[in-house]
C-alpha cells in the first residue's frame, strides 16, 4: 500500500492510476493524516462491495490478518477463506525456504 499526499494527487496522479489498475491500495494524506483510501475497481469490489474488497486487499497486502480480514469484511473466518479461495488468493503463504525446510523435516 503506497502513501500519496493530497499534493501528490496533482504531481504524480499517473502512478496513483498505474497502482490502482496493478491492484494496488493507495492512502491519501492531507498534513499526514489519512483522508481516504483509493480501492481499485475490480471484480472484488464490484461483486462484494468496498468493505470486503478493502478486506480483501489488505489481506492480500500482508496488512491485517485473516480475522481481522473476516471481521473487516462482516463474515466468519471460514467464510472469509473461501471467498479469497474465490478471488485466487492463497490463504497460506510460504516462502521458497520455508518450503524447503518443510520438506527436509518431513522426509
Amino acid at each position: 500500500m503506497e502513501t500519496f499526499t493530497v499534493r501528490d494527487l496533482r504531481e504524480r496522479t499517473g502512478e496513483l492510476i498505474r497502482g490502482a489498475e496493478a491492484g494496488k491500495l493507495s492512502v491519501i494524506t492531507k498534513h499526514g493524516t489519512p483522508v481516504f483510501v483509493a480501492v481499485p475497481f475490480d471484480d472484488v469490489l464490484l461483486k462484494e462491495g468496498v468493505a470486503v474488497a478493502l478486506a480483501v486487499h489488505l489481506f492480500d497486502e500482508e496488512r491485517i490478518s485473516l480475522s481481522r480480514a473476516a471481521r473487516m469484511a462482516g463474515c466468519s473466518v471460514s467464510e472469509m477463506i473461501d471467498l479469497l479461495g474465490k478471488y485466487g488468493i492463497s490463504v497460506i503463504r510460504v516462502t521458497p525456504e520455508e518450503l524447503e525446510q518443510e520438506l527436509a523435516d518431513f522426509g
